[in-house]
């Protein structure tokens, strides 16, 4: 059997930031495995086509906004979504799940993300009233959600590098278009959504790669998207350009 392929989309900078260090170390255990993980840098021309079915088994959104290529990202996580192709997004990865998901979904014609439009109006993706940089932060899963399901329902405290989160307006209009959101923090809001029917669709505002550097073991998270990314079709499982 092939390959597990992964796609990771950011512009990885693991000299300025520590989560890309983290991921890192989170492909490096999944190679040990027998899974195949490549970086995609957003302005590369592999942008293009990443999170297309026959490209990858599994896409991960990476931390690390404002992207060079924010567009490119948007496109990916649309291809994903349309195609089934199980996505991961963290941090930024759950922001821009959140902005792509209000125009497909919510019928948001422009919604706007305050860190590239500090001057927007009402922006969908807003500033936290406090950034929460390397901060741990009480996280609480919703109910019924798959996020529940891999991290149980009991509050758990989630590691955050951020300082914009969807707005309680765009948490409403996602949550009217049939997006759910799998869990909230202390201080921070909505920090989870997945989408219902999808292979797996997930992404989170805390950033469950952190521990990898460590030896933890990994999130159940992550090994939920692997075993989702192991069950996609063989035949998407084709070499990275």
């Amino acid at each position: 059997m092939s390959a597990i392929r992964i796609g990771v989309l950011g512009d990885h900078d693991p000299v300025g930031l520590s989560t890309h260090r983290e991921l890192d170390a989170v492909l490096e255990r999944l190679r040990e495995r027998g899974v195949e993980g490549w970086w995609v840098g957003t302005d590369a021309p592999e942008a293009a086509a990443v999170g297309a079915p026959g490209v990858v088994d599994g896409l991960w959104i990476a931390p690390g906004s404002p992207y060079r290529d924010a567009g490119a990202v948007l496109g990916a996580i649309g291809r994903a979504r349309r195609g089934g192709v199980p996505l991961l997004g963290t941090c930024s990865g759950f922001q821009y799940a959140a902005l792509e998901l209000a125009v497909a979904l919510a019928g948001v014609v422009d919604p706007r993300h305050a860190e590239t439009d500090p001057e927007a109006v009402d922006p969908f993706v807003a500033p936290l009233a406090c950034r929460v940089d390397g901060e741990r932060r009480v996280v609480r899963c919703a109910e019924g959600t798959r996020l529940a399901e891999l991290l149980g329902t009991a509050p758990f405290d989630g590691v955050f590098f951020c300082g914009f989160a969807p707005s309680e307006a765009a948490v409403e209009a996602l949550e009217r278009a049939g997006v759910l959101i799998g869990a909230r923090a202390e201080g921070v809001g909505a920090v989870a959504l997945e989408l219902p029917g999808h292979p797996f669709f997930l992404a989170t505002l805390f950033q469950p790669q952190v521990g990898a550097v460590a030896g933890e073991p990994l999130s159940p998270v992550i090994e939920a998207f692997v075993a989702a990314a192991a069950r996609a079709p063989s035949a998407a499982r084709v070499a990275p350009a």
